[in-house]
């Protein structure tokens, strides 16, 4: 019972209670220190090519069998594409699914000879053929992910197991792209801890665009905004850091500006052979200088070993016929610092 005469209310002991335990803002959530108390670990990157530590893929499996069966084929396209325009296969030659396995196999191995930890994304979609591209249902940023949301119905789905995935992980998620905004982590590149670029398109807007800005600007980090050319997907596809001061290019796919302002950040450009496709650019740092790339960019990784750039070569033509490759099928979560 309070005494009457007290001058103290419980009002007051409670206030004086919570007056020496107050909030603390700092250190802020994405410190190393408060992450691992936190979080269990320090998560997010916030390089392309730092010491890569962990990374998030999908063996392709059960989901492909439609592709395999269903189906018709567009003379224009090239490809067999799902009536439902759920999927689609380049070639006439339908996908191989042992080999595209093995291939994906072949990929995880040499990221384990390096000391990469591998995490698999559990229960995708079964209706889902893209999930072996890992790399665009999540950005990730210093202290966290942020989630997309995919640009193409086909697609749209992939995000529910991909959070899951990164749930259990206990990796936080500091984003959700929401409204009408679309965005796809192959859209993503860091250039350095402070920059970054984003390519607008179809699968990217700049809604998308402006809310990832939201999250990164809070990390001090400026986002560049560039336009894919025609129906070009992501910028993966013409641009790939392998160095701190080194990107893979088709410079013919970039806008001027874009390429004078990795000038003035000090990047030099080192142009794939285009014989190459596509797929020559779409390759992953392992460590600064020091790639992982497809064998069927042979010619490309000729012109990285001119330049002292290390190259580990995997077969991965077969993945490339369902639209992407090595960069695409992999999501990086943890980097050391470039």
């Amino acid at each position: 019972m309070i005494n009457q005469q007290d001058p103290f209310t419980a009002d007051d002991a409670y206030m004086n209670l919570h007056r020496q335990i107050p909030g603390e803002p700092e250190p802020a959530f994405e410190e190393p220190g408060m992450q691992e108390r936190v979080w269990g670990r320090p998560w997010g990157i916030d390089n392309d090519v730092g010491v890569l530590k962990s990374v998030l893929v999908c063996r392709p499996g059960d989901e492909w069998q439609i592709m395999m069966q269903g189906g018709e084929f567009d003379e224009g396209a090239q490809a067999w594409i799902g009536k439902d325009k759920m999927w689609y296969w380049k070639g006439r030659q339908r996908p191989d699914l042992a080999k595209a396995q093995n291939q994906h196999d072949s990929l995880v191995k040499a990221l384990q000879a390096e000391g990469t930890e591998i995490f698999y994304l559990e229960n995708p979609l079964p209706h889902m053929t893209k999930s072996v591209f890992t790399r665009d249902p999540a950005i990730i940023v210093n202290g966290g992910a942020i989630l997309c949301r995919m640009g193409v119905s086909y697609r749209r789905g992939e995000e529910l197991p991909f959070m899951r995935t990164l749930a259990k992980l206990g990796m936080p998620i500091l984003h959700t792209v929401h409204g009408t905004g679309l965005m796809e982590g192959g859209s993503f590149a860091w250039l350095n801890p402070q920059t970054a670029v984003v390519s607008i398109g179809h699968r990217c807007n700049p809604e998308g665009a402006r809310q990832v800005a939201d999250v990164l600007k809070r990390l001090g980090v400026e986002l560049l905004c560039v336009d894919n050319t025609g129906y070009g997907l992501h910028i993966d596809g013409s641009f790939v850091m392998v160095n701190t001061d080194l990107a893979l290019v088709f410079a013919q796919d970039l806008p001027w500006w874009f390429l004078n302002r990795l000038k003035e950040l000090g990047i030099h450009l080192l142009e794939a052979n285009p014989q190459d496709g596509a797929f020559g650019v779409n390759c992953l740092a392992l460590r600064p200088g020091r790639v992982l790339i497809s064998s069927h960019a042979e010619r490309t990784a000729e012109r990285l070993q001119q330049v002292g750039v290390e190259v580990v070569l995997v077969p991965y033509d077969e993945l490339h016929k369902s639209g992407g490759g090595i960069h695409c099928s992999t999501l990086p979560l943890v980097r050391g610092k470039a």
